[in-house]
């Protein structure tokens, strides 16, 4: 081995010294005020800044919360992609989720990072929020355990673990600027809730600040939150990173607790800090405690044995891809099943109708989104189980066109296409070619794109492809753009996104609407297509409010020209002919994505018109939904039949089709409320950033808390969820020690197929001394049964957390003196055995 470093480092090239281990104390003393300024700033968009004559590695970070993206978001090394946040939490099975945990974990691993920036554990106040999907639930005893899970999962691999984001980043709607206005006690019950769970229970090496402000004060500068909270009350002893340029003061920031500013390179501490620190806005010891964290972190992680600069690979397996279809089908919810139409039986003939049949929908849009190892389509599910399963669109449901990748090839022949990177415009003839690639996905992100020859974020690429279409008709291009673009399809211009651009919300927020083209296309002749792209800088107007991801990006779309009235046709004629419909619709990663909300709850235009004509059509028809957040069901009453199925992952289909016919008995229950409209839900009238500001109107009342208070009833209750087999609960007793409720009650399966079923258990103060909720879930555990079978199952929660709510007047916890109710059952609605406890003493508490 090369030459020996300081405490025990190894050389490695030339004086660049790895440590195995350092002591942080003594580092910290060796450490100039400028390695100390470098410390606290990414290096790039996934690195920190290392030492290399003290032998301090850069750490690699990674998206994100459902899979592990690695370094790009363009053109990256595929992965293993976990359902969604709310189709996880669907389980309600800590140890199936802390399995999850472990295998992003160890997907990190293969990527380079050793810190993992996810799980997402913000709260659903509405239906409408642009990444619900990613967060877990509108109960924040069920986020804070799957939160914890993910995290002891991540965490079992050496993997650092980053929940993320603290806190109230619960909409998209000017996120940088919009100021969350609401009480002390919704902030402690509700929204920091989860996160205080994941501490106590799973300690997360990292958290994330949120964009937003709190109260009047930035998240990342916010004193409260990051010391007296986190750090004070809760014990923290790891690291607070930003949210990507999510940093808007220097000094502020950083005497607040936020230790690391991402990405880099910096652009609000370096220099700044240097002038801060001779002009007495800061002190040394301010910086040094940031730069402490940051060394606390890199001696944490480095038994992983991570190189600097580690190569990325996949570990795709055949036990990843088990786990993966495990994980789906048990988050599958069966929220109506009559007359027991499911399942289905594979020896009838089949259809699958809807525009997410054929596409697999298997994971949100914006941080969350990741090349998958492959995908499953509910088709490709379907067929594997009746190969003569047939297929019609239905319509065009998408929101944006699909991908021109999807049927363009190469030069050679090869799916994808071509993509000539330049560092001048194509009005300069003979322009020098500084790199080609084959795109597999024509949704290209530019953030994380590296090459030496390019400086700045102003460059300008050539794509080409060739396609060849199945039918004469006409043709629909797209193309939506952060930073100008023209499409042309042998040589026609066709869309124009460079003379005349409209603000959309592409991008994260910052690109242009989808502008469309069309044009008239052979069957079978082969066509070139050619499009002219510039990168960020060249976006011919400013849109405030969003962030900028460094040289932009463009998506290109393509599809033939769809008639509604005749894909309908085609869809009843075909419902007409077989025994039995599999209706795929809902939304994707284009409807639900970071940067942007929903503007409603209903799904794509033409949707509810194909349902309810194949329903007419078929009365053996069953809806599978894929969408993250609640969606409108004007069809629900005439429905036999209907699947939540969120976003899949890579099993997407194979999991909805293993619950569909049978192979897989539903057990997944609903981790948030669905309403009838969005009028009914309690933050309908406050759910925008008005003026910069978002008030929590509904204070503590969110989700079922609301729907109990107003009597009101929802279209599917908060915990619902059916089975094929049945279950009988029973002989609850509960035990009352001065620190913990514990709840046992025999269940059994009392019907003719194994299944699992989800024990609740709520608690209610009888005669509480302020406005509480009717009951708060504070307990549950999964049961697993054969047919017949009994176990006996217990509930275990802390008495303090049972009883307790936020006395803002003494700012603690009081667990108040008087009698409380327990209610158990299998959803918020359906609680048939009782218990009851007394507190014989009020108190008031902090910490966890």
């Amino acid at each position: 081995m090369p030459g020996a470093g300081p405490n025990g480092a190894h050389k490695v090239n030339g004086d660049h010294y790895i440590r195995k281990d350092f002591s942080v104390d003594e580092v910290l003393e060796d450490l100039t005020t400028t390695e100390k300024i470098s410390l606290v700033s990414g290096i790039d968009f996934w690195h920190t800044a290392s030492v290399p004559r003290l032998g301090i590695p850069s750490l690699r970070t990674s998206d994100g919360p459902n899979g592990v993206r690695g370094t790009k978001f363009f053109d990256g090394v595929p992965a293993a992609c976990l359902p969604c946040g709310t189709g996880l939490a669907a389980t309600w099975d800590v140890d199936l989720i802390q399995r999850g945990g472990a295998l992003q974990g160890k997907e990190a691993i293969a990527k380079g990072a050793s810190v993992l920036l996810g799980p997402t554990t913000n709260m659903q106040r509405s239906p409408l929020g642009g990444r619900g999907f990613e967060s877990f639930s509108e109960d924040p005893v069920l986020a804070g355990n799957m939160s914890a899970a993910t995290v002891k999962g991540i965490q079992s691999t050496g993997v650092a673990a980053t929940i993320k984001h603290f806190a109230c980043n619960d909409l998209e709607d000017k996120r940088l600027s919009s100021n969350s206005i609401l009480t002390e006690r919704a902030l402690r019950e509700i929204y920091l809730m989860p996160f205080q769970i994941a501490q106590r229970d799973a300690k997360p090496l990292c958290f994330m600040t949120a964009y937003n402000l709190i109260n009047g004060t930035h998240a990342s500068e916010n004193l409260k939150l990051l010391q007296h909270i986190l750090r004070d009350e809760w014990d923290f002893d790891g690291l607070v990173m930003s949210d990507w340029f999510g940093v808007y003061s220097t000094s502020e920031a950083i005497k607040a607790g936020l230790d690391l500013e991402m990405p880099g390179p910096t652009y609000i501490r370096g220099g700044q800090i240097d002038i801060a620190l001779r002009c007495g806005k800061l002190l040394i010891h301010q910086l040094d405690a940031r730069v402490r964290n940051v060394l606390n972190l890199v001696k944490r992680v480095l038994p992983l044995g991570i190189p600097e600069n580690a190569p990325e690979r996949t570990i795709d397996s055949p036990e990843t891809a088990s786990l993966l279809r495990e994980i789906g089908s048990n988050g599958l919810v069966m929220m109506k099943n009559e007359n027991k139409l499911l399942p289905f039986s594979k020896q009838k003939s089949t259809a699958v109708i809807g525009p997410n049949g054929a596409f697999a929908a298997y994971c949100g849009g914006g941080s969350a989104a990741l090349p998958a190892y492959y995908t499953v389509t509910p088709y490709d599910g379907v067929r594997a189980k009746v190969p003569s399963a047939e297929y019609e669109l239905g319509c065009p449901a998408w929101k944006r066109l699909p991908l021109l990748s999807n049927v363009a090839k190469t030069e050679s022949g090869k799916p994808g296409m071509s993509m000539k990177f330049y560092l001048d415009p194509p009005s300069i003839k003979g322009r020098e070619l500084i790199d080609q690639l084959r795109i597999r996905d024509t949704n290209i992100l530019l953030s994380d794109y590296e090459n030496p020859r390019v400086k700045t974020d102003l460059f300008w690429c050539d794509i080409d492809g060739k396609y060849t279409p199945d039918e004469t008709g006409e043709y629909e291009f797209s193309c939506s753009v952060a930073g100008t673009a023209q499409v042309f399809v042998d040589g026609k211009l066709v869309v124009d996104n460079l003379t005349r651009q409209s603000p959309g919300d592409s991008f994260f927020g910052i690109g242009t609407v989808e502008e469309l083209g069309s044009i008239q296309l052979e069957a079978n002749k082969e066509y070139d297509i050619h499009v002219e792209f510039g990168t960020m800088p060249t976006l011919t107007y400013k849109k405030d409010g969003v962030t900028a991801f460094g040289a932009g990006g463009i998506r290109l779309g393509c599809f033939r020209k769809v008639c509604l009235k005749t894909e309908i046709e085609r869809a009843i004629a075909l419902a007409s002919e077989v025994d039995q419909v599999i209706i795929c619709t809902g939304l994707n990663g284009d409807w639900e994505s970071e940067g942007y909300d929903r503007p409603h709850m209903d799904l794509p235009p033409g949707s509810d018109d194909l349902i309810e004509a194949v329903l007419k059509a078929n009365p053996n028809t069953a809806i599978v939904v894929q969408s993250g957040t609640p969606v409108t069901m004007p069809w629900r009453d005439q429905a036999p039949a209907i699947i939540q199925a969120w976003y899949g992952g890579n099993e997407t289909g194979n999991a909805i089709a293993d619950v569909v016919f049978g192979d897989v008995n539903p057990s997944g229950k609903l981790p948030l409320s669905f309403p009838t409209r969005n009028e009914d839900n309690p933050a309908f009238l406050n759910y925008i950033s008005d003026d910069n500001r978002v008030l929590y109107g509904e204070d503590v009342f969110v989700g079922y808390r609301f729907y109990d208070k107003t009597k009101s009833t929802p279209s599917f209750p908060f915990g619902h969820g059916l089975s094929y087999t049945t279950f009988a609960l029973s002989d609850l007793t509960l035990k009352d020690s001065d620190d913990a409720i514990t709840l046992t009650l025999s269940v059994k399966n009392t019907g003719s197929l194994p299944g699992a079923e989800v024990v609740q258990a709520y608690v209610s103060a009888r005669n509480p001394s302020i406005a509480r909720p009717v009951k708060e879930l504070k307990g549950f555990t999964k049961a697993f049964l054969q047919p017949g079978e009994s176990k006996t199952v217990e509930i275990a929660f802390e008495k303090k957390y049972a009883t307790s709510f936020y006395a803002e007047g003494r700012a603690a916890w009081q667990s108040e003196k008087g009698a409380y109710d327990v209610r158990v059952g299998t959803s918020s609605a359906s609680l048939p055995l009782e218990a009851e406890f007394e507190v014989a003493k009020t108190s008031w508490w902090k910490g966890v």
